[in-house]
């Protein structure tokens, strides 16, 4: 085991930034009441995400978001939208310990 030693400053930072997104993702979770094949707009995912609309086309254009599309409107499945937030959320814990090491 290393023991790593930070100044206070900064442990405050880091304990203030985790705290900020632990509360988004309790806000996420709590706000999270629809169903896994609920089918949601684009404005819905943009604020469900916090993303901007082109944020939305860049996630569909890399193939990291399914969508549907309906004449000239597009819509997203719920389960889509969890998938994506939990791999996100995965790659930062892992982009974390391997720049922690």
């Amino acid at each position: 085991m290393n023991i790593v030693t930070v100044e206070e400053q900064t442990f405050k930072q880091v304990c203030g930034r985790f705290s900020g997104f632990a509360s988004q993702v309790e806000r996420i979770c709590k706000g999270n009441t629809r169903q896994p094949d609920e089918w949601l707009s684009g404005r819905e995912v943009c604020a469900l995400l916090g993303i901007s609309i082109r944020s939305l086309q860049n996630y569909r254009d890399s193939g990291k978001l399914g969508y549907s599309q309906i004449g000239n409107k597009l819509y997203y499945k719920s389960a889509d939208i969890e998938r994506l937030i939990a791999e996100c959320t995965e790659n930062k814990i892992t982009n974390y310990k391997s720049n922690n090491k």
